[in-house]
C-alpha cells in the first residue's frame, strides 16, 4: 500500500542483496523450521492440548467489571465516532493533496494497519469502537428489526467488504484521493446500517468487515472471553482454537491472504511491466490481479480441504475445520507487508492531523536487513503456529492411526504458501 509520497524500504525489501542471508537459505531455512515442526508435533503431541473458549485464568473482579462497564463502553463508542468524524471531515473540507491531508493515513495506516497491534494486544476493539454501532443506535428501530439472519450467510459479507476495502487499496486509481474515499466510507456506511435495521445490531458482529478483521486477529490475544463470559488472560493458540467453523470463514482468510499476496507481486517488475502495458488498462489489471490472487489461495487450500477429506474420511465441516490455521498465517503476511508502513507513515499522520503540512518523512526503524529479517521472521513463526494449531485439531478429529497422513496435505499447502511468501519477499 502506498496512498502516500513512496518511502524506500517502506513495507518490502529494496532487492535481493539486501537479504541478511542468500535467499536460498532463506528458502531452506523455512522449509527446515516447517519440517522440524510437524516432525516433531507427530511424534510427541499426540492428544489435543487446546482448550479454546473453555481455557484461560479469570482476570481480578475489579477487572472485569471495569471492563464490563456502560461509561467505559460508551466512552470508547464516543471515541471511535470522534475520530470517524474528524476524517469525514477532513475528507470532506480538507485539501485534495493527501501529503496536507491526513485522511488517507488515517484510514489506510492508523486505521486498517493499527487495527493490527491493537487488535493482537487488547482482543477484538473495532466492536467497541465501531461508529456504525452507534449510529444504529441512534436511529429509529423498525418493526422488522431484529430478523434473524439467514444461517448459510455467516462472514460472507465481511468477507465481501474486505475485498472491496482491499481493492480501494491495491488497486483502485486514486485509492489516497478525498472521493474515493468518501464513495467507499459512504457506501459502506449506507449498506450496512440498512442491513442492521432489517437483522439487528448482530449484523455488525457477523458481517461488518473491519469487525470482522479486527476479531480474527483478536483470537490470538491474550485477552479473551471464555464461553462463561468472564475475561480471562490465556495462551493465544487455545484463542484461536475457539474460532467457530462459520460459513465464511474461509473466504474471509483467503481474501485476507490473496489480499497481501498481490500486495507483494504488484511490486515485482514483470507486473508493473503487465500493468503498464495491457490493453485492459491498468485498473481491470490490477482488479484481475487481486481477484486472482485472492481465487488462487482459496482454490488450494479447497483443494487441500479435499485430500484432507480423502486421506482421513469426513468431517462434520471439511472446509472450515481447519481454517482456523490459516489465521497465524495471515497475521505474519500482515506484519511481514506493513509493520514498517506503520511505524513510517502512522507518525506523519499524526503530525499532519496536528496541522503540519508536509511533514519530513520517517526514516524506517531497521536496516534493510533489518525489515528483511522482520519479515521473514513473521511469515514463517506465522506458518509454524499453523502447523500447530492444524496438528492439534487433526488429533482431536481423527482417530490416532489417521491424525499425521490427514495432515499431509494441510503441511504441502503450508509449504507452498511460506516459499510463495518468502519468494515475494525476495522478488
Amino acid at each position: 500500500m502506498r496512498p502516500f509520497t513512496p518511502l524506500p524500504l517502506a513495507h518490502g525489501v529494496g532487492s535481493t542483496h539486501d537479504l541478511p542471508v542468500p535467499p536460498f537459505y532463506a528458502f531452506a531455512g523455512a522449509f527446515a523450521a516447517l519440517f522440524v515442526s510437524f516432525l516433531g508435533l507427530g511424534l510427541l503431541w499426540s492428544v489435543s492440548r487446546f482448550r479454546g473458549d473453555r481455557s484461560g485464568r479469570a482476570l481480578p473482579a475489579c477487572v472485569q467489571r471495569a471492563a464490563s462497564a456502560r461509561p467505559l463502553r460508551a466512552a470508547l463508542r464516543g471515541l471511535g465516532s470522534a475520530a470517524c468524524l474528524f476524517v469525514v471531515l477532513h475528507l470532506v473540507l480538507g485539501p485534495d493533496d493527501p501529503a496536507r491531508n491526513p485522511a488517507a493515513g488515517a484510514v489506510h495506516v492508523l486505521f486498517w494497519v493499527g487495527l493490527l497491534p491493537a487488535s493482537l494486544l487488547l482482543g477484538p476493539v473495532w466492536r467497541l469502537l465501531n461508529p456504525l454501532r452507534a449510529l444504529h443506535a441512534l436511529l429509529p428501530r423498525r418493526p422488522a428489526a431484529g430478523r434473524p439472519l439467514p444461517p448459510r450467510l455467516g462472514m460472507r459479507p465481511a468477507a465481501a467488504g474486505l475485498l472491496a476495502f482491499t481493492w480501494l487499496e491495491l488497486a483502485s486509481p486514486h485509492p489516497a484521493s478525498r472521493a474515493s474515499l468518501l464513495a467507499f466510507l459512504t457506501l459502506h456506511t449506507v449498506v450496512h446500517l440498512a442491513c442492521a435495521a432489517r437483522y439487528g445490531e448482530r449484523w455488525f458482529t457477523h458481517a461488518d468487515p473491519f469487525e470482522a478483521y479486527s476479531t480474527l486477529l483478536a483470537r490470538l490475544s491474550p485477552f479473551g472471553r471464555r464461553a462463561d463470559g468472564l475475561l480471562v488472560l490465556r495462551h493465544p493458540l487455545h484463542g484461536l482454537d475457539s474460532t467457530p467453523p462459520t460459513p465464511g470463514l474461509v473466504a474471509t482468510v483467503c481474501v485476507l491472504l490473496g489480499s497481501t499476496a498481490y500486495d507483494g507481486i504488484r511490486d515485482t517488475p514483470a507486473w508493473i511491466t503487465t500493468l503498464q502495458t495491457s490493453p485492459l488498462g491498468r485498473t481491470a489489471t490490477a482488479t484481475l490481479g487481486l481477484v486472482a490472487a485472492v481465487a488462487l489461495v482459496a482454490t488450494l487450500y479447497c483443494l487441500c480441504a479435499g485430500a484432507t477429506r480423502l486421506l482421513s474420511g469426513p468431517l462434520a465441516h471439511p472446509l472450515g475445520a481447519f481454517a482456523h490455521s490459516l489465521v497465524p498465517i495471515a497475521l505474519g503476511y500482515l506484519v511481514a507487508h506493513y509493520a514498517t508502513l506503520l511505524v513510517t507513515e502512522g507518525p506523519r499522520t499524526v503530525i499532519m492531523a496536528l496541522g503540519v503540512d508536509h511533514p519530513p518523512p520517517a526514516a524506517p526503524p531497521l536496516s534493510p536487513g533489518g525489515i528483511a529479517a522482520l519479515q521473514i521472521g513473521a511469515v514463517v513463526t506465522g506458518h509454524v503456529l499453523g502447523v500447530v494449531a492444524a496438528h492439534d485439531r487433526a488429533v482431536r478429529l481423527f482417530p490416532p492411526h489417521r491424525a499425521v497422513v490427514g495432515q499431509l496435505p494441510l503441511f504441502a499447502l503450508m509449504i507452498v504458501y511460506t516459499l510463495g511468501g518468502i519468494g515475494l519477499l525476495v522478488a
